[in-house]
């Protein structure tokens, strides 16, 4: 703001000083009067002052720095053949393969982000699968991210269903990868299309809060809902810190889960009790980032976004004909 100058006049009036000296001698005395006149002049300085205010963004950090592992080759595995895979090698993601699930309505688990099929939450990036969730303010929530699946483009009955991952970390973060029976539909008027019916399978699931655990679970009716029969499996490091490969091993007999190569667990149809066992037809393969809700609990305060989930590769074995026509 600006101040106008300001002109301010003074007028002083002659002003007279009157010094009366007496000398005093034994014999006269003498006075003398002497008149002074002085003038005073008064000055006055206009000052403009100008007050300048600066409008400081603070703009939120850059996206995180992806950078490709080494690639790994596809293994060939004794029994198996590999009936399909996804690289990320282009330069966007392969509609052909993968579709998005869209909205923010807490997806039954309280979650906090809104899903949506922007780039700039999923998108492929130097050989990778980037599905990266901000926190903004979009739609009806305050973080975005993205929720990928292969329903109606890549289901499966039975195989081996592997994928490369770094996970994020961070309380209150839920990447997983997992699969759902195929003919899931919230919006059908059949319970049996609903979940839990429909069966879900969680090849791996990882929780910020815990770094040093990955969880593998299965769903069902009669499973106590969000309970499933879960394994965990704890390692003595952050798992956030380095790429793992994750997989499960799937036939009419039962499901094994794998943590880079190695078996950690095998749960048997017969082990399910007195539960539905609800795996025995096609599923479809998901990969989402998700944010607060019941399971991971709250956000960390002091969690920066962007985090990221990043994918080297997502692939599927079936057993290979002979072994399949040996098995029948």
């Amino acid at each position: 703001a600006s101040a106008a100058p300001t002109v301010a006049t003074t007028s002083s009036a002659p002003t007279t000083t009157t010094t009366t000296t007496s000398t005093t001698t034994p014999a006269t005395t003498t006075t003398s009067t002497t008149t002074t006149t002085s003038t005073t002049t008064s000055t006055t300085t206009s000052t403009t002052t100008t007050t300048t205010t600066t409008t400081t963004t603070t703009l939120p950090p850059p996206p995180p720095t992806v950078t490709a592992p080494d690639p790994v080759p596809i293994a060939e595995i004794e029994g198996w053949e590999l009936v399909w895979h996804d690289e990320f090698d282009g330069d966007a993601i392969d509609l052909t393969n993968w579709t998005y699930d869209i909205g923010g309505w807490g997806w039954g688990n309280g979650e906090a982000q809104y899903y949506t099929s922007r780039p700039k939450n999923a998108r492929v990036e130097n050989g990778l699968l980037v599905i990266e969730a901000h926190q903004e303010k979009y739609e009806n929530s305050y973080y975005t991210s993205a929720r990928m699946l292969t329903k109606g483009l890549r289901e499966f009955q039975y195989g081996r269903f592997e994928s490369r991952l770094k996970v994020p970390s961070g309380a209150g973060l839920w990447p997983a990868f997992w699969m759902l029976g195929a003919h899931f539909d919230r919006h059908s008027d059949d319970p049996q299309n609903h979940w839990p019916f429909v069966g879900e399978i969680d090849i791996m699931e990882y929780v910020g809060r815990e770094p040093d655990l990955i969880l593998g679970t299965i769903h069902g009716p009669g499973y106590a809902g969000a309970v499933g029969l879960t394994r965990w499996n704890r390692q003595d490091y952050s798992i956030s810190d380095d790429y793992h490969t994750y997989a499960v091993e799937w036939d009419y007999g039962g499901i094994t889960w794998f943590y880079d190569g190695e078996p950690y667990y095998t749960l048997t149809r017969d082990a399910t009790g007195n539960r539905e066992w609800v795996f025995d037809h096609e599923f479809f393969m998901i990969l989402n980032l998700a944010v607060g809700g019941q399971f991971p609990g709250p956000i960390a305060l002091d969690l920066e976004f962007p985090v990221a989930l990043y994918v080297d590769h997502v692939r599927v074995w079936q057993p290979a004909a002979e072994t399949a026509e040996a098995a029948s």
